[in-house]
């Protein structure tokens, strides 16, 4: 369990994920949180992380930092994003271990299942089927991730878990058209027609392909929930095992975003679909008491308001 004045390191606490795991720890009271700006601290350099946590000595760690991006820039950029993400993780697991730390949340992603999977997808799917070419890089980090940790419990005793959330939004969110998500990115493209009153919504792939999102505090919750609960399996998956089409999402922004106008939604069939269908199967999240507890539409909201923040700075 993790006392109130546990020191808590949350590795790249400036991200979507990191800044919301920081938010939920201050409301429930934990004091000792540590973070470290990136300038500060290259977590590529294995030294400089040991020695970090040689002089820092945090008691749990949360790995929610990661090289991460959309469609385009998984796939142009595949080199940097499996360096990147296999450096990161490897030298915080391994200065962990060698630090004494016991505990770690490590965050992976549900794109580390096989493209044709059978759905909703369950954590022993892992590694039944080939990867999505697009993002094979980064997933392929993530499944090594999800590797070590079992192996560091296995031969060490450690308590590494690895929660595999689900698509992620909300706000602290990247928003550019081509290095973001595809939600963030719908979010930028819909507000930007409603300023210049444009008539047309251009969609890459054919609209078809299925996915689930989840509010990133709801995935912080999930981080802290975890990291106090004692569990058999090393991997969960954190999602709400509900799923609309990249379509049915752009309707429910159109709706929010830009209330009372009927845009015509295009496709470039030009450009990929990705994975036909991402969907979790929560069970096993649910089974020690936890689930998702924020409506979509509300989540939308609030990201909407951020990203209105960050655009008129």
């Amino acid at each position: 369990m993790i006392n109130k004045n546990s020191k808590i390191f949350v590795a790249g606490h400036n991200g979507l994920v990191g800044s919301a795991i920081v938010r939920k720890l201050r409301e429930k009271g934990y004091k000792k949180i540590i973070t470290v700006n990136k300038t500060k601290l290259d977590l590529t350099n294995q030294s400089k992380v040991y020695n970090f946590f040689k002089k820092k000595k945090p008691k749990f760690i949360f790995i929610a930092a990661a090289k991460v991006g959309g469609i385009y820039s998984n796939n142009k950029y595949r080199a940097e994003f499996i360096y990147s993400n296999l450096s990161i993780q490897n030298n915080i697991i391994h200065s962990a271990y060698r630090c004494n730390i016991k505990d770690m949340i490590f965050l992976g992603s549900s794109c580390v299942y096989p493209k044709f999977c059978n759905q909703p997808i369950k954590e022993d799917f892992l590694l039944n089927g080939k990867l999505e070419k697009t993002n094979e890089p980064y997933a392929i980090a993530k499944i090594a991730g999800i590797k070590m940790c079992e192996s560091y419990n296995d031969q060490y005793k450690t308590n590494y878990k690895c929660l595999m959330p689900t698509n992620t939004f909300g706000p602290n969110d990247n928003y550019d058209l081509l290095n973001s998500h595809f939600f963030p990115s719908m979010i930028r493209k819909i507000h930007e027609l409603k300023q210049k009153k444009g008539k047309n919504l251009i969609l890459w792939g054919d609209g078809s392909p299925k996915r689930e999102l989840i509010y990133v505090d709801d995935l912080a919750d999930a981080c802290v929930f975890f990291m106090n609960k004692k569990i058999k399996e090393t991997i969960i998956n954190i999602g709400t095992g509900k799923d609309l089409t990249i379509k049915e999402y752009a309707n429910l922004l159109l709706k929010i975003i830009y209330p009372g106008k009927k845009l015509k939604i295009l496709f470039d069939r030009t450009k990929p679909n990705g994975t036909p269908r991402k969907v979790l199967n929560i069970n096993l999240a649910k089974k020690y008491g936890w689930k998702a507890k924020t409506n979509i539409e509300e989540a939308i909201k609030i990201t909407y308001r951020d990203y209105l923040r960050k655009t008129t700075k």
